[in-house]
């Protein structure tokens, strides 16, 4: 029976107990109990087998190390915020059963976020010198506002919106004003809703006035940037049905509040925006929130195959066998080889102990995963693709 009582969300003690799986995980535990086998195996998840020079971020491992802690199991995994480009992210060894039901609901842990970090550093390129804040958490189911946040984060971005997935990652969330307040004002009042904000909030909150109400951007920035004091800046946030040339519009405000001694007032520019906006528009804003092209992203297809079964190389067609490592080079070079062979001289060995005999070996650092990914983007020269927009 449905419980209709709460939200269509499975629980946390659900996904530990491994009951967030797929059924056939079920037969197969079944099944292998049934015939008193439960081989020792090495799985590696994986999204590309060799390097395609299409890079992805790693993030999700802080959930994929909760769900795996406390098995008979050594997890071996990149750390968060580290770039790769094909072999494995992660390796698990130990008795199959241990983790079986567990593959649904890692993988999903680790698909998700990785897609939305990668997205997440694609917006952080496109405008290096800005404020680019994540704006996306509306897109999506709010059970997982956290994840977003947390993955937009690591990609790179400078701050969050969601009050309560800020409360999950330890980050205050921030954010001004909707179309709806000045709304409640009336039209015509534009200027009664900007200096209530102005009179109401604390200190610490920026001075920055939602200005595309109901009259011309051009016409309401220059009336916020004159009905309040020590205005810092101005939110363009048109509906793209009335956008038209964007980038003109943009630099019409630019130029108007300049003309008008307020070349002090910033602009801030959020909807609809992916790495091709933030680029064409970075000369003129200050800041950018960025919601679909983020929180929307394709999760990343990652897959775990057995490719050790007992110490025997085993794996299915189409899949890489044996255990392998996966190095990064000086020259940002991504390379993937058999564990038991010599890597490229100089290569730092990716997989790092996460694992052993089911306890976690290392600490999760946020702070460290952000300045990683910018350190990786650089050496690596991660760029998003050009074109590439939310819309």
């Amino acid at each position: 029976m449905t419980d209709e009582s709460g939200f269509d969300i499975v629980p946390p003690e659900a996904i530990r107990e491994g009951r967030a799986t797929d059924a056939y995980f079920d037969r197969t535990v079944e099944t292998l109990e049934h015939a008193d086998r439960n081989p020792r195996v090495v799985a590696e998840v994986t999204a590309d087998q060799f390097p395609t020079g299409e890079w992805e971020l790693l993030a999700g491992v802080t959930d994929a190390a909760r769900l795996l802690e406390g098995r008979a199991v050594d997890v071996d995994a990149m750390r968060e915020g580290r770039l790769f480009d094909g072999g494995p992210v992660m390796r698990i060894e130990g008795p199959y059963l241990e983790f079986c039901r567990l593959e649904t609901a890692l993988l999903g842990f680790l698909s998700h976020a990785t897609g939305v970090a990668t997205a997440a550093l694609e917006a952080r390129r496109a405008a290096p010198d800005s404020t680019v804040l994540s704006f996306g958490s509306r897109h999506v189911h709010p059970s997982i506002g956290a994840m977003v946040e947390r993955s937009a984060l690591i990609g790179g971005l400078d701050g969050i919106s969601n009050v309560a997935a800020g409360e999950v990652v330890g980050r205050e969330a921030g954010g001004t004003m909707p179309h709806a307040l000045v709304i409640c004002f009336g039209r015509g009042q534009q200027e009664a809703a900007w200096r209530a904000f102005d009179e109401a909030v604390g200190e610490d909150v920026p001075r920055i006035a939602l200005t595309d109400t109901y009259s011309d951007e051009v016409d309401e920035s220059l009336r916020a940037a004159e009905a309040v004091d020590a205005l810092d800046s101005v939110r363009i946030d048109t509906t793209a049905s009335r956008r038209g040339d964007f980038e003109h519009i943009v630099r019409e405000v630019r130029w108007t509040l300049d003309a008008e001694g307020f070349d002090d007032v910033g602009i801030f520019v959020s909807g609809g925006l992916g790495p091709t906006e933030l680029r064409d528009l970075r000369e003129y804003v200050e800041g950018f929130g960025v919601g679909g092209h983020v929180s929307n992203a394709d999760p990343v297809d990652f897959a775990l195959d057995i490719v050790e079964v007992d110490g025997e190389l085993a794996a299915k067609r189409g899949k890489l066998t044996g255990k392998k490592a996966v190095y990064r080079t000086d020259d940002g070079g991504h390379h993937v080889a058999l564990a038991d062979r010599e890597g490229p001289e100089g290569g730092e060995r990716l997989l790092q102990p996460l694992i052993r005999d089911g306890e976690r070996v290392r600490d999760f650092d946020l702070d460290a995963a952000v300045d990683r990914a910018a350190e990786d983007a650089d050496a690596v020269g991660f760029e998003a693709p050009v074109g590439d927009s939310e819309d």
